[in-house]
């Protein structure tokens, strides 16, 4: 029976782990719904010593790029597989150009997330690059219901973004299919500006938008800021092709409709 540990049992890596008990693998993993404390290393060498298969959801530290599972147990772990879950955010902006896993990384402001993509990729791992996430709880339906949205006036500027269920089927494609590692991504086929979303949540809700604004108005975040300072458009061919995996929801549309 395959046994894979995950380091951050998060949003992400608890849909996947469930899909995967589901199948009847083995699940061991940190973060709040795990059931290993990241800092007992006795009991994380111990599962990892059980562990086939190891995933990372685990971000870098900010400061230094550090990727704190690498620097805690990367000499502790060498199982059949392993993967990360990375960010289209290595990419920069290219200015609403499109993206694949052959274009540069570690020019945007996710300089320590580049860094941890590189070392996972220098490790041989599977490397799921993904772009904005959404799903259950975790959607534009959710701020508009929450009166949080916003629409920005910025014209041209577009996003690629992902189901949560289709980063699922991603890795389980992976797993199943012995893919070779590397970097792979893992978004939806029309990159799509934040204002359209954010107008199709209000339509299937039957609200009016908010208004227009520039991010002064808006009163963004220096986060939020920075989020709107990149601008592309992420290719997902290499995951199609190699992966043989198919977003189930291929535009924000499909996705939104599911989540009503």
């Amino acid at each position: 029976m395959p046994h894979m540990f995950i380091f951050g049992l998060g949003y992400t890596a608890k849909k996947l782990a469930d899909a995967l008990v589901a199948a009847g693998w083995t699940i061991s993993a940190t973060g709040s719904e795990g059931d290993v404390d990241f800092a007992d290393r006795d009991r994380v060498c111990a599962a990892l010593g059980r562990a086939s298969h190891v995933l990372s959801s685990v971000p870098p530290e900010r400061d230094g790029g550090r990727d704190p599972v690498l620097t805690a147990y990367g000499a502790d772990f060498r199982p059949a597989w392993y993967g990360y879950l990375s960010s289209t955010g290595v990419y920069g902006d290219a200015g609403g150009a499109w993206v694949d896993e052959a274009s540069p990384t570690g020019t945007g402001r996710r300089s320590a997330r580049s860094e941890a993509d590189a070392f996972w990729l220098k490790r041989k791992a599977h490397v799921f690059r993904l772009p904005g996430i959404y799903g259950p709880g975790r959607s534009a339906l959710d701020k508009v219901r929450e009166g949080s949205a916003h629409r920005i006036d910025l014209p041209g500027q577009v996003f690629s973004r992902i189901h949560v269920d289709d980063i699922v089927a991603g890795v389980v494609n992976a797993l199943e299919g012995d893919a070779p590692p590397g970097a792979y991504n893992l978004a939806d086929d029309l990159p799509a500006s934040h204002n359209a979303v954010t107008e199709e949540a209000c339509r299937l809700l039957g609200l009016d938008p908010p208004p227009l604004q520039t991010m002064d108005e808006a009163g963004l975040s220096p986060m939020a800021r920075g989020f709107y300072a990149e601008n592309r458009r992420v290719a997902n061919g290499k995951a199609k092709r190699v992966l043989g995996w198919r977003p189930r929801y291929p535009t924000y549309r499909e996705g939104l409709r599911s989540l009503v």
